[in-house]
């Protein structure tokens, strides 16, 4: 469990935005949100995956109902709950059963985002993981609608996973690290 309070989380998390996904362009989408303030950062307490159902549950609702020139998206930060990569990974299921059971499967999607991120097939060190390593556990609430529009907008989605791994193999593990001086240790 962390002992960090929700202002740190919240900074940690910022910081990550800024300097990883919008500073090297992880992904080209981001940048339009954060700098328009249409991102919601919500941060759990919860310490079970059940708690982090309801929680989740509350925050697909809240987006739902939001208006989408107010709040465009959510990050809900769940420091406490599912930090081991292959519980979080088992959680995505019950993330999209839960969009299912709301109607809102194609209305909303979930992104996922942890510390400790590993695609199939690549080792736990391998740099492209780390183009959803965030410092705590995250779930990305994100408007369908919004994808449509990104995935118009970008000619070749195919492009920004090369990009992104061009961009993190130049840079490095010890790189990447450097970016995040003043975050928790191995970040």
């Amino acid at each position: 469990m962390t002992s960090l309070s929700h202002p740190e989380i919240l900074s940690a998390t910022q910081t990550w935005l800024e300097k990883a996904v919008i500073g090297l362009n992880l992904c080209p989408f981001a940048k339009a949100v954060h700098v328009k303030q249409q991102v919601r950062y919500a941060v759990s307490d919860a310490t079970s995956a059940r708690d982090l159902h309801s929680e989740l549950l509350r925050e697909i609702k809240f987006l739902l109902d939001a208006d989408p020139t107010e709040v465009e998206t959510t990050l809900l930060i769940h420091p406490n709950v599912l930090t081991d990569f292959l519980d979080f990974n088992d959680f995505l299921d019950v993330a999209d059963a839960l969009l299912e059971e709301l109607n809102a499967d194609g209305v909303l999607q979930i992104a996922s985002f942890h510390p400790d991120y590993q695609f199939a097939g690549t080792k736990p060190e391998d740099i492209e993981n780390y183009t959803n390593r965030s410092p705590y556990p995250t779930l990305h609430i994100l408007r369908e609608e919004s994808v449509d529009r990104a995935v118009e907008s970008y000619p070749d989605m195919d492009e920004i996973f090369q990009k992104n791994m061009d961009t993190l193999n130049k840079l490095g593990i010890e790189g990447w690290r450097k970016l995040f001086d003043e975050m928790e240790p191995g970040q």
